[in-house]
């Protein structure tokens, strides 16, 4: 998948991926991805549901021996 901003969270445990995440998206236009990289299994559950939560578009996310890509397109104004 294509992404317009990659964010790294390696080595963050919950609840960082998400804050940073959310810290992150502010910066991006509308209509942006972001691609979050993690190593911590919780995202799989807990990028959905903050998508859910600020009305941001969860586009999927991938998984690869213990690293998860999670894509994100910030929601239009």
């Amino acid at each position: 998948m294509k992404a317009d901003v990659t964010l790294d969270c390696i080595g963050l445990y919950c609840p960082m991926p998400i804050v940073s995440t959310a810290k992150k998206i502010k910066e991006l236009a509308p209509g942006q991805v972001l691609e979050v990289l993690a190593d911590d299994k919780g995202i799989k559950r807990d990028m959905p549901a903050w998508c859910d939560a600020t009305g941001n578009d969860f586009l999927g996310i991938e998984e690869d021996d213990g690293h998860y890509k999670a894509y994100v397109k910030k929601k239009g104004e």
